[in-house]
C-alpha cells in the first residue's frame, strides 16, 4: 500500500492531462499504475481535501463516488497524539508542518507504508521523522 497525498489525487483527478507538466505527468503515471496494482490508499482529511471546492454538485457527488473505490485507512487516537509529536520534532528543528501532514504522516507511520506526495514538504519531514516516501518507478 502507498498512502497517498492530496497533492497526487489532485493532479489525478481534477487537472486536464494537457494542462500537466512532464513532471506531473510522470507523477499521474505513477499513480495510475498504483490504482491499477490496487496499492493507492488515502484518509478521511485527504478525502475531505481532494472533494473540498468542487463547485459543480455532479462533478462533487461523481468524484465521491469514485473515491468510495479506493482502501481508506482508519485514524486512531495514537495516530492524533503521534502527529502532534512529529510536529513538535519537526518545528524543534526549524521546520514548521501543517496539521494534515503530520497526521498522515504519523498514519504512515503506523501502517509502515510510504507517502506519494507532488509537493516538497514530505522530503523535508522525511529528514527529520521515521517516514518512508515513494518515488515514482
Amino acid at each position: 500500500m502507498v498512502l497517498v497525498d492530496t497533492s497526487i489525487w489532485s493532479l489525478a483527478l481534477r487537472r486536464r492531462p494537457a494542462a500537466l507538466s512532464a513532471a506531473e505527468d510522470q507523477l499521474v503515471s505513477e499513480w495510475a499504475g498504483l490504482v491499477a496494482e490496487g496499492l493507492a490508499t488515502l484518509i478521511g482529511p485527504i478525502r475531505q481535501e481532494i472533494l473540498s471546492g468542487i463547485r459543480r454538485s455532479e462533478a462533487f457527488q461523481a468524484l465521491r463516488r469514485a473515491l468510495l473505490d479506493f482502501p481508506h485507512l482508519g485514524i486512531d487516537a495514537e495516530d492524533y497524539d503521534r502527529a502532534a509529536e512529529f510536529f513538535n520534532v519537526c518545528r524543534a528543528r526549524g521546520v514548521t508542518g501543517g496539521p494534515i501532514d503530520m497526521l498522515i504522516s504519523s498514519v504512515a507511520y503506523r501502517h509502515a507504508i510510504p507517502v506519494f506526495a507532488a509537493d516538497t514538504d514530505f522530503v523535508t519531514y522525511a529528514r527529520h521523522l521515521p517516514l518512508q516516501l515513494h518515488r515514482p518507478r
